[in-house]
């Protein structure tokens, strides 16, 4: 079913258009105002021409007319989207919960693809290298993630390229790169969205240049609307992450990144919360006990460093002290918020050791890094951790802060599914109004 507007220029022909719209539907002036996150007041004045209806609630609308059922239909709940980079999880993990289907993954590393599918029901095939995979063999999608490793581009004048008749653009100066990869899959299929995320160093890699060209293709090149944030992971868990999230839409659509409220880090959960609690309130499992021993559930005495390399360390910290540098190990309690997990924890975990009560502090476990990145989560089933203790290290640490970015996942929804929330909500009440 089809509606057919005069096109008639102003706000009047787009009240008239919203106010029949609405009452086609069956849908009162409470319901839309949920369903759109805006006022009634704000509606009336859509409806009586005072104001300009957004674009976005006319088309919301216009799907729910064109079903003829005002219920919630798959079509309203799910959206696809594509995993590039996907590493072990994290950015599909944020997006799956909230009706997300990924229909593609791409991930290089064979220890993370074996996380990755102990994780998530994989039906298709994991795909290797991005360079390789051809953009016609990925399937279209509603939205694009990646957490895409950040390198140098070389960027070239563009009017020397012009006087010389010769190309510019993302495919010369991210040729090579695997942003550029990011970019061709966004130009072929135009998916509505797209989320990537970066350390917060990438607006100032390579003197700001690499930046640059990323702002420059995604909005200039393939025309979408993109905004980003600096965002610390510390508000949801208990270390100072910092890390940049890129977010674009096709449509201007009034997202707005920066309303994202972060929780106040001075809440914020501390140490105790991931740390294993050696007191016998732990469950020794198939999953722990690799890491935990004993009626209390001791963390293993590997994880404790070495007199040899907790000498070297305090020898190191002190000869850079001396010096004036901030160099050193980071020594961490329950009640405290730990340094930026990284890939190279597995070497000595020097940025973030536990002290003990007797002895040397010791490293984190495995588990209590899933637990620091949130991917181990209340009411949900422990992520399986089926690689070595170097694998694991080197995987969390280069993982996101699932929490963090589901926060952004929530905030971006319902301009991914516009009406989807709030239709949801409009006929949960409904059904126990009927009910009642």
């Amino acid at each position: 079913m089809s509606l057919v507007f005069p096109e008639v220029g102003g706000s009047v022909a787009d009240a008239t258009k919203f106010s029949l719209l609405r009452q086609k539907a069956g849908i009162s002036v409470e319901e839309i105002a949920q369903i759109c996150g805006k006022s009634k007041r704000t509606i009336y004045r859509w409806e009586n021409g005072q104001s300009h209806p957004e674009k976005l609630a006319i088309e919301n609308l216009e799907r729910i007319v064109t079903t003829q059922s005002f219920q919630t239909n798959a079509s309203f709940q799910k959206f696809t989207f594509i995993d590039l980079f996907a590493g072990i999880g994290g950015l599909r993990l944020a997006f799956e919960p909230l009706g997300g289907k990924c229909i593609f993954t791409s991930e290089w590393n064979p220890y993370a693809q074996q996380t990755y599918r102990a994780n998530f029901k994989v039906e298709d095939e994991i795909f290797g290298d991005i360079t390789k995979i051809p953009t016609e063999s990925i399937p279209k999608h509603d939205l694009l993630l990646a957490g895409f490793p950040c390198q140098p581009f070389s960027i070239a004048g563009v009017s020397k390229k012009n006087s010389l008749n010769r190309p510019h653009g993302f495919r010369c100066e991210a040729q090579g790169t695997l942003f550029f990869d990011v970019a061709r899959v966004l130009e072929h299929h135009k998916p509505k969205a797209f989320l990537l995320e970066n350390v917060k160093n990438l607006v100032n890699h390579d003197k700001g240049r690499t930046f640059e060209v990323i702002k420059r293709t995604l909005e200039e090149e393939l025309g979408y609307h993109v905004q980003y944030r600096i965002i610390d992971a510390k508000s949801w868990v208990p270390q100072h992450r910092e890390r940049i999230i890129i977010v674009g839409f096709r449509e201007a659509n009034g997202f707005n990144l920066d309303s994202l409220k972060i929780p106040d880090s001075l809440d914020g959960p501390r140490l105790s919360t991931i740390l294993h609690p050696e007191d016998g309130t732990e469950l020794i499992n198939d999953n722990n006990k690799r890491y935990i021993e004993g009626s209390l559930g001791v963390t293993k005495e590997k994880y404790t460093l070495s007199d040899h390399l907790w000498n070297y360390l305090q020898a190191y910290a002190k000869k850079h002290r001396e010096q004036g540098n901030g160099f050193g190990y980071g020594l961490f309690g329950p009640d405290d918020i730990a340094r930026t997990l990284s890939a190279r924890y597995y070497k000595d975990g020097s940025e973030i050791l536990i002290r003990r009560q007797k002895g040397n502090p010791r490293r984190l476990t495995p588990r209590e890094c899933s637990r620091l990145m949130g991917f181990d989560r209340s009411g949900k089933p422990e992520f399986v951790i089926p690689v070595s203790d170097t694998q694991a290290y080197k995987q969390f640490g280069n993982a996101v802060v699932v929490p963090a970015v589901e926060a952004v996942a929530k905030h971006m929804l319902p301009w991914i599914v516009p009406i989807q929330l709030g239709l949801t909500e409009v006929m949960r009440k409904r059904e126990l109004t009927a009910i009642a």
